[in-house]
């Protein structure tokens, strides 16, 4: 029972009622103080104190009040005893609750094997289940519950390592127990590599997690070997298998050596074919990250500047023009200090050609897929009058001369006939005239 309680909650749980009053009419001093706790404490736990520390101090303070005896006159209440177990059987009889018998015990030691022990494996908490059940039942738990728990957890490895030893049949069965056996040294060696993780990432540890992917589909485990057992069951028979070195396997029985194996390599099966799918996208990346660090480092080449190329160029130009019969290679090469020097000086105008080359080209796709989706005559409004048909581009077709026009000329006869227009109110003439110019 936890010792810290708030006094609303102490006055909730630990007041006594009328039925209450009626045991204790007949009891003083410690009696009537133990009786009074000893009733509160079975009402809210299910059973009998074991030791006098369980009570809470602030409990104890309260019902020493509401009784009229001091709370020091406590600890001269016995629980042991013949009037403790007499206070006891009056309990019981006031509450409905009845001893637990030898039947008893083997039923509730059935249910946990059954249906506790399979989804739940700390014991405190099969201590807490077991509780609850008696208190459903109205059983007084039973004094030997440490033993009823351990030999339901008994009962339920060995319905555990049946069951599996069923689906598995002999052959399969006889595979997983070869792996274990004194100087299987590739049986061996599989244990050890499944009991460790892949390491970077990397084209060698992809090969390893296959092989060991391969290695453990030899075995042959059956689909649904675990299938109706819990998750938290099946992790912790592979926790206690990893921690387990192959002597210490040979140590055990043969069904409970199986099912260790079966739910090592049944884990792992899953858990590196996820892993093979984080290594091959890890690896992808990887690759990906190379290729653009590779292309980066090459444009950063040829986008370095050469120093005094102006002067190369210059020095080249006047050798073209004061020797135009010369050996092309004699003449240039001497002003341009070199092949290498000369290709150095290339480098920055071919990246610029080609930036230059995809500007362009992105902008002409920009235009054409604007004009596709651009309608072709609008209406025109009502003051302007009709509007003249234009060319499958749409201008007029009778654009004229534009060398004779000029530029502004040229801009009013090549506008198309969508740009004709009423212009919104307050609006400049050269906002209009950049619009017919376009962007």
């Amino acid at each position: 029972m936890r010792q810290e309680w708030a006094s609303e909650d102490v006055v909730a749980c630990w007041t006594l009622v009328d039925s209450d009053w009626d045991l204790v009419a007949n009891k003083t001093g410690p009696t009537r103080l133990g009786f009074s706790l000893t009733l509160k404490f079975f009402e809210l736990e299910g059973r009998f104190p074991e030791f006098v520390e369980e009570f809470p101090p602030a409990a104890v303070d309260y019902v020493a009040g509401l009784v009229k005896v001091p709370a020091a006159e406590f600890a001269k209440y016995a629980l042991t005893g013949r009037t403790a177990e007499y206070h006891r059987k009056q309990i019981r009889e006031a509450l409905g609750f009845r001893p637990a018998t030898r039947a008893d015990e083997e039923r509730l030691m059935a249910w946990l094997a059954v249906e506790v022990c399979p989804v739940e494996l700390v014991e405190a908490r099969l201590r807490e289940a077991l509780l609850v059940q008696c208190r459903a039942d109205r059983i007084e738990p039973p004094g030997r519950v440490d033993r009823i728990i351990s030999a339901a957890q008994t009962r339920a490895e060995k319905t555990f390592c049946t069951r599996a030893a069923e689906r598995l049949g002999d052959a399969g069965t006889s595979r997983l127990l070869t792996l274990a056996a004194e100087g299987n040294e590739d049986g061996t060696a599989l244990l050890a590599s499944l009991k460790r993780d892949p390491g970077a990432v990397g084209l060698d540890s992809l090969l390893t997690e296959i092989a060991k992917l391969t290695a453990v589909r030899t075995l042959g485990l059956p689909e649904g070997l675990f299938a109706g057992c819990s998750e938290k069951l099946v992790a912790a028979w592979r926790a206690r298998a990893i921690k387990m070195y192959p002597s210490d396997l040979r140590d055990t029985g043969e069904d409970v050596r199986a099912a260790l194996l079966a739910a090592l390599c049944s884990s792992r099966l899953a858990e590196i074919t996820d892993a093979l799918v984080e290594l091959l996208v890890a690896l992808v990346h990887k690759i990906n990250a190379r290729a653009e660090r590779r292309v980066e480092k090459q444009l950063t080449a040829e986008l370095k500047r050469v120093r005094g190329k102006e002067g190369i160029l210059f020095r080249l130009a006047e050798a073209a023009v004061g020797k135009p019969d010369e050996i092309v290679r004699r003449a240039l090469s001497a002003q341009g200090g070199g092949h290498m020097p000369l290709g150095r000086a290339r480098s920055p105008g071919r990246a610029e050609e080609r930036r230059l080359r995809h500007r362009f080209h992105r902008r002409i796709r920009l235009g054409r897929r604007v004009r596709a989706h651009r309608p072709r005559h609008p209406p025109a409004p009502p003051s302007l009058g009709p509007v003249r048909a234009g060319d499958e581009h749409g201008y007029p077709r009778d654009r004229g001369d534009w060398r004779a026009r000029g530029d502004r000329g040229r801009a009013a006869a090549c506008a198309p006939v969508l740009h004709h227009r009423r212009q919104p109110a307050g609006r400049s003439d050269q906002a209009g005239e950049r619009d017919l110019r376009g962007p």
